[in-house]
């Protein structure tokens, strides 16, 4: 069931529990370990144990309860392992569709003699869970028999329906809740309101009205559009040339978003020795150089602790607003899906830039202010989901998401694609579709803005999950 291909029938079973509805005096459990299995003495017993409870006990398939996902390479089976070695249950954990997109089921959960085994369901279930969560995914399905949706309610999932009946046993279509997207959106974004609202008391303050909480601000009185980015302390003590090159990139990045071409950065940098400081100034100066943008100035410091600034000057006449979009637009993503992640920062830091010349970022960043949207943001480290939640709350709309259709690179999982910092990206909103971008970037048309508020994945089957709950910010309509 929900293998992405045809309609199975796989079985969550939580056994270890069957002692207790079945009346039957539970006995201690065996002292055992849950661990992704490999070897082939391993599988066969698991498949044993399957075969036994669910061809044999049950009777919900004639001959076999093997199907295609025994067969997909990508398949994964959790087991309980006792100390002598025996397998005493196991679960199976795989992806629901050909393209991996995150969307992933567990089936075929099965605990042997019950009686002796008191919580192992239950526990094969936590793994899997915490399997599927590890490796990136962002939709964990099961279908269970409706004697045990209980349990599995009690464990923390969600009931979303009845599913179908087998042998004359009625299933429920059951949902874990995977909840890292609104986690990253609610660490990075959701106290902005509340801190920033002294900003706001002073006229003029957090910006004119159409640009309230935006990638960057226009200056009254001129074409001139100001941003301005920190980066973490620990980044730069971590990684000073890296942390360099992500302070002009992140800035460039707001102010390509904005439709507007650099005129140069002010850099404000610190550290307790020469050589860290050296470090960083020269990150700073590898990424001016790359995208032909001077360092007209700044403050620089020895001896303190490590720190790094970046404030970025460009000019437009026709500024892009994120608060420019409205119900019904199409949401599409531009992206630059070269490079890979870079060393250090797997599933939070995508680099496509630093292999790019000089030309292509100067291309890329010059990208929306010819194509003028109605709203567009860069994707920040909020992730791709946090970013469209913060442009949809600036237009006052929400937004859904066609996980399908986001562009992505075949080494990034979507559950970190939809939360990372991916190097250059541009979300925007139009009344049209954006398919049709230069290389290197490539783009889709991969969602809409909508009337309720939030961030929805919309996934191929039609099923909505919810990713973002709510506002962003709190900073409301740009």
């Amino acid at each position: 069931m929900l293998d992405g291909t045809q309609m199975t029938t796989p079985e969550l079973r939580p056994a270890g529990d069957l002692s207790i509805l079945a009346g039957t005096r539970a006995r201690p459990t065996p002292p055992y370990l849950i661990q992704v299995i490999d070897t082939a003495q391993a599988h066969a017993a698991y498949r044993l144990l399957r075969h036994q409870e669910f061809v044999e006990r049950q009777g919900l398939f004639t001959h076999t309860d093997r199907d295609d996902v025994d067969d997909d390479p990508r398949t994964v089976v959790l087991a309980a392992i006792a100390g002598d070695g025996t397998v005493i249950g196991g679960v199976r954990v795989a992806p629901c569709t050909a393209t991996a997109i995150g969307w992933w089921a567990g089936s075929r959960l099965v605990v042997a003699d019950p009686a002796h085994a008191s919580g192992v369901g239950a526990a094969l279930v936590r793994a899997a869970c915490a399997y599927a969560e590890s490796s990136g995914v962002v939709r964990f399905d099961a279908t269970v028999q409706d004697r045990y949706a209980t349990m599995f309610g009690q464990l923390g999932w969600q009931d979303r329906g009845s599913g179908p009946t087998l042998a004359g046993r009625a299933h429920r279509q059951m949902l874990w809740p995977i909840g890292h997207i609104q986690q990253a959106t609610d660490s990075t974004k959701a106290m902005l309101a509340d801190i920033l609202a002294p900003l706001g008391h002073q006229p003029g303050g957090l910006g004119p009205s159409g640009f309230r909480g935006d990638d960057g601000v226009p200056l009254p009185d001129s074409e001139v559009i100001a941003a301005c980015d920190a980066i973490l302390p620990a980044m730069v003590e971590r990684d000073p040339e890296w942390a360099g090159w992500c302070s002009v990139l992140v800035n460039l990045n707001d102010l390509a978003a904005m439709g507007a071409q650099p005129l140069g950065l002010l850099d404000a940098v610190a550290a307790p020795t020469r050589s860290q400081l050296t470090r960083i100034v020269r990150g700073v100066a590898s990424a001016a150089q790359a995208w032909r943008t001077p360092v007209l100035g700044g403050h620089t410091q020895v001896g303190v602790h490590a720190s790094l600034s970046v404030t970025a000057l460009g000019r437009t006449a026709r500024p892009v607003a994120a608060g420019g979009g409205r119900v019904g637009d199409t949401v599409s993503l531009i992206a630059d899906l070269g490079g890979g992640w870079r060393p250090g920062y797997h599933g939070r830091q995508w680099d496509s830039t630093s292999s790019r010349s000089a030309d292509e970022l100067a291309d890329m960043a010059a990208l929306i202010g010819r194509r003028q949207p109605a709203a567009a943001k860069d994707v920040s480290m909020a992730g791709i989901a946090g970013t469209l939640g913060m442009l949809a709350e600036a237009s006052g709309t929400g937004a859904e998401l066609d996980v399908g259709a986001i562009p992505r690179p075949a080494d990034a999982a979507m559950g970190d694609w939809l939360t990372c910092f991916p190097g250059y990206a541009m979300l925007v909103a139009d009344r049209g579709p954006v398919e049709d971008t230069p290389a290197p970037t490539t783009s889709a048309a991969c969602g809409r803005l909508t009337a309720e508020p939030g961030v929805r994945l919309r996934w191929p089957d039609g099923v909505v999950t919810i990713a973002v709950a709510s506002t962003v910010t709190g900073l409301g309509v740009a």
